[in-house]
């Protein structure tokens, strides 16, 4: 059994460690060091004290011959690590009394750190949560992604239209990572197969280096740490100086901006045949590097290639590294001399699949000559992969169909396990995009619900209410986070109540103080605090959210002297760049608040906030604030949602429709806790079936048509008539996400929610309730049932 981490170390012992940084590491001295300085000499500090345990680790996995996890993901949205290595280690308190000793402010040395640009939103934060349960767990594991040097963008607001600016978090040393030159790994693209000898042979146009960067993930009370490795694309010819004497400067630079462009964007737009190639390469890029590495570290130990299915588990993330199937068998095949079925079966054998969406058009699909053009080996070993499910399954599902390469089936068809991410999506993938697979291959697809770490989404975001946790059920729930069910004999507690309210007061007027002095904001932090951060996207409704406050502004206008419970709509998420529906509705959310804000009538009780560049810190802030969580997606369409469970989490009884995990978190807090509104996937259906049905939901709504009008007659533009003719358009004639249908339930919800909320004693307990009952979606609990369903992967801590 695995013991905690020796990490004592005194704040005098720390200071003194810092200070060794400062001058040996930095190169400065305390009396002209600026808080960058600092910074990063403190983070170096606490990354000494990571390695041993990481050393450990690695150590542990080698002499135990034990099964590692390989975990493949585009995205690790990381955030910030100084606070959560800080946390992780226990040494919190240590941290701020030796930064104190220094004359330096903790927080303002934590909030230094830049945001790991890794990752968009619930996808990447999921495998960052992964990564840190699979530590605290102790279970071997590498995460595998791409060293982004800008990620996705960093957003402003110009005119209330989203602009994307390229991040910058890679312009600074990058304090928590370990350049590894001596792991690089070639990777081809383009080219031609040619049949030598019997032979397939590879003959390609383009090679990049995939060059290792390592950075270590430490669990909980640091007792084991495992290795997120990104890969960052160089060239294999750094400079082509005879181009460069010819006075060709641009052909002298080619290579390494060829390899850059690879590593450069997270989900470049991927419209243009140009972006598409980017994209495709991309994903093959990480996905190549990182199986060849697990295959050189396995054949390193010693083992035979037939036992690698008993030692390797490879997850994939969604269809992103759907490739790692067709590559593992091109390797044991064309440079291990495995036969071609073989191969396929061992494959299958290590790869699982997670799925995270119902929404056919987000399983990715490529043109098929673009991906024969790029990858022609591969091409071929999918026709092979293919002929081998028909003629096995006699099923008619193709990878290969109507000109496109099917990602999802291909992640699929390669997988001994494809797993949903809520009981309700792993339903509806057997019934809806997978369901003729799942007749094919029966028992395939099973449900891992999410969850999310407590020891990053409570335990460091919210020190007030961790302060009440451990005074009222002790130490010990942040790895065991079902001991949150301790707190229920104490919902009928005053004391205990009022301790919880004013904890919620506390984060309230930080983020009311954060907002002013980053945006100018001035709230009122006795106002509900009502939020919806998320990914832009139709399916999210956060143009319901926006419709809905218009609504609402109308009502407070038409009878200012009514019993209205202020309220402050506070919004957070980015928009993809080509997603031009998505960017509407960001305006429409900026025009509406600049209406609504200045509005004397009704400031002092509606206000609408967009801060910008919403990102994991934004999030540690907004959601212990969170009086009221937004969880409005069409039914049937979320797979599960994770923010859901950190607002839920940290006290925030949820508005929300029966979709993804809402299901059941409803059922672990309580019906009578959570806020239920809208039609069911069921009712989705039904209602699409009937021609019509928006315009008729909107004409049986006067509410609604007050509001359409409105912006039609550009009350929130200035007068222009036409800047949100897309938004109404899509309502009026198509509104495939239902919005008109669900929106006077959701209205009315909401006035349900104004009633309840000036009740304080009884939101307090609702409040309460929600973080007691939430103890079932910690990542720890996922990650056990991956291990068990799927890897077949023990800790070593047992």
């Amino acid at each position: 059994m695995l013991k905690p981490n020796d990490t004592h170390i005194t704040a005098t012992q720390l200071a003194g460690e810092i200070s060794r940084h400062l001058n040996l590491s930095l190169g400065k001295d305390a009396a002209h060091a600026s808080l960058y300085d600092w910074r990063m000499s403190l983070s170096l500090a606490l990354r000494d004290r990571v390695v041993a345990p990481w050393f450990a680790s690695t150590r542990a996995t080698y002499e135990g011959q034990h099964k590692r996890v390989y975990y493949l993901s585009m995205e690790f949205l990381i955030g910030r690590l100084i606070e959560d290595v800080t946390i992780n280690l226990d040494l919190e308190g240590v941290v701020r009394e030796a930064l104190a000793d220094l004359g330096q402010d903790y927080a303002s040395v934590m909030a230094d750190e830049p945001d790991a640009a890794l990752g968009n939103g619930g996808l990447g934060r999921l495998a960052a949560c992964f990564m840190d349960s699979l530590s605290t767990l102790a279970i071997p594991a590498y995460g595998y992604g791409i060293r982004y040097e800008h990620g996705l963008f960093e957003q402003h607001f110009e005119n209330g239209q989203q602009v994307e600016t390229a991040e910058g978090w890679l312009a600074q040393r990058h304090a928590w990572e370990f350049e590894r030159p001596e792991v690089a790994y070639k990777i081809h693209f383009g080219g031609h197969v040619a049949d030598e000898d019997g032979r397939a042979v590879w003959h390609p146009a383009e090679t990049v280096l995939a060059s290792a960067y390592d950075t270590p993930v430490v669990g909980w009370q640091g007792r084991w740490a495992n290795t997120l490795r990104l890969w960052a694309a160089k060239p294999i010819k750094l400079f082509d100086l005879e181009s460069f004497n010819r006075g060709d400067y641009v052909a002298a630079n080619a290579p390494e901006r060829l390899a850059r462009t690879i590593s450069r964007v997270l989900y470049p737009d991927d419209t243009t045949e140009e972006g598409k190639e980017l994209r495709l390469k991309q994903e093959y890029f990480f996905t190549a590097a990182s199986i060849k590495d697990l295959i050189r570290r396995f054949l390193s130990e010693g083992h035979r290639l037939d036992d690698l299915a008993s030692l390797v588990a490879i997850q994939l993330n969604d269809t992103h590294p759907a490739i790692a199937g067709p590559e593992l068998v091109r390797l044991l095949v064309d440079h291990h001399g495995v036969e071609m079925g073989a191969a396929i079966d061992t494959a299958r054998a290590c790869l699982g699949y997670t799925n995270h969406t119902l929404l056919p058009e987000a399983l990715e699909r490529w043109p098929e000559g673009l991906f024969q053009r790029i990858l022609p080996r591969h091409h071929q070993i999918i026709i092979e992969i293919q002929n081998r499910h028909l003629a096995e399954t006699g099923s008619d599902i193709r990878i290969l169909d109507h000109g496109n390469v099917n990602m999802g089936e291909l992640a699929f068809i390669m997988a001994h396990k494809v797993n949903g991410v809520s009981a309700l999506h792993s339903d509806l993938v057997k019934q809806t995009v997978f369901a003729d697979l799942d007749a094919a291959y029966p028992g395939r697809i099973i449900n891992q619900t999410n969850g999310i770490t407590p020891r990053r989404w409570l335990q460091s975001c919210n020190p007030a209410l961790r302060a009440l946790i451990t005074d009222t059920i002790g130490s010990g729930w942040q790895d065991d986070l079902e001991r949150l069910q301790e707190l229920k004999p104490h919902l009928d507690d005053t004391g205990f109540l009022d301790r919880f309210d004013a904890a919620k007061a506390a984060n309230k007027a930080r983020l009311a103080a954060w907002l002013k002095d980053r945006h100018g904001t001035v709230l009122d932090p006795a106002a509900m605090f009502d939020i919806q951060i998320k990914r832009i996207h139709e399916y999210k409704r956060q143009h319901m959210n926006i419709l809905e406050t218009i609504a609402l502004w109308n009502e407070i206008r038409d009878n200012p002297n009514g019993d209205w419970t202020p309220r402050v709509k506070i919004f957070g998420g980015k928009a993809a760049p080509g997603y031009a529906l998505a960017k509407s509705i960001i305006r429409l959310i900026n025009d509406v608040a600049a209406t609504i804000n200045t509005d004397p009538v009704t400031r002092e009780l509606l206000q609408v906030v967009f801060p910008e560049n919403y990102n994991v810190s934004m999030a540690e802030i907004l959601i212990p604030a969170s009086d009221l969580s937004e969880q409005i997606s069409t039914a049937g369409k979320e797979a599960s949602g994770t923010g859901n469970m950190k607002l839920s989490l940290n006290g925030s009884p949820t508005i929300g429709t029966l979709d993804g995990a809402n299901v059941e978190i409803r059922d672990h807090v309580g019906p009578e806790n959570f806020f239920l509104f809208g039609l069911t996937a069921e009712d989705v259906r039904a209602r699409r079936a009937q021609p019509g049905y928006a315009r008729e939901a909107i004409e049986a709504s006067p509410r609604l048509m007050r509001v359409l009008g409105q912006i039609a007659e550009g009350v929130f533009s200035g007068g222009d008539t036409h800047r949100y003719g897309d938004i109404l358009h899509n309502l009026w004639e198509h509104d495939y996400f239902l919005v008109s249908c669900d929106f006077d339930a959701y209205f009315d919800t909401q006035r349900e929610v104004d009633t309840v909320y000036r009740d304080r004693a009884r939101w307090t307990r609702m409040a309460a309730a929600n973080t007691a009952g939430m103890g079932w979606f910690s990542s720890d609990r996922t990650i056990r049932g991956y291990a068990r369903d799927i890897w077949g992967a023990t800790s070593v801590a047992h």
